[in-house]
């Protein structure tokens, strides 16, 4: 992306970029648009993104000069008629950082002590940080930043990450929630998941 480069200013139109790889001859040959939107799903998703790869918004308000659906490190959806943008590194750091610290209704900005103990989640002592499920991909970016990337960054270390989700429906699951999350865990290559009734 940089080398080429095949940005329009900070970010650039998936489509834009499809209809450029169809186009210019000197980029790689591709079989088809579908090999390039797997690329960006796969380049988005890494925990790594930020020295890796770059963001995904699905679009930008120029209005208020921000990315609105900015994500990083996380499963992103889209087609090669997408009307998503990639955006540089930096600058969607930037704009995830601002509004990461700035202050909600319910937290005073500053207010640090378990992020999920203001909604009557239960504390969890001995397991690590818990991740606020409607911002796991920037907390999951964060603890990738700030942790993974210094212990990876050590001469002959081998890092190994685990992901665990744990879920209590009072209401139970339905067949449709059942089949949904066990054929993406799957498809994720989850070592184990499943359902319990109590």
């Amino acid at each position: 992306m940089d080398d080429v480069p095949l940005w329009r200013g900070e970010h650039v139109l998936v489509k834009q970029l499809v209809e450029d790889f169809a186009r210019y001859l000197y980029l790689p040959r591709i079989a088809g648009p579908e090999v390039l939107v797997h690329a960006i799903r796969d380049g988005v998703a890494l925990l790594t993104w930020q020295t890796d790869t770059f963001a995904y918004a699905e679009s930008y308000d120029e209005g208020a000069g921000r990315y609105r659906g900015l994500r990083g490190g996380q499963l992103v959806t889209g087609s090669a008629d997408s009307s998503g943008l990639l955006v540089k590194v930096d600058v969607a750091s930037t704009q995830m950082k601002a509004e990461t610290q700035a202050p909600s209704p319910d937290r005073p900005l500053g207010d640090e002590t378990d992020a999920g103990a203001h909604a009557g989640e239960k504390k969890s002592a001995g397991k690590g940080p818990k991740l606020e499920p409607a911002r796991v991909g920037r907390d999951a970016s964060r603890i990738a930043d700030e942790v993974i990337a210094h212990l990876g960054g050590q001469v002959g270390a081998e890092v190994t990450v685990t992901l665990g989700i744990e879920a209590s429906l009072p209401r139970g699951a339905s067949d449709q929630i059942v089949r949904t999350v066990t054929e993406n865990s799957r498809t994720l290559k989850f070592t184990s998941h499943g359902f319990e009734s109590e």
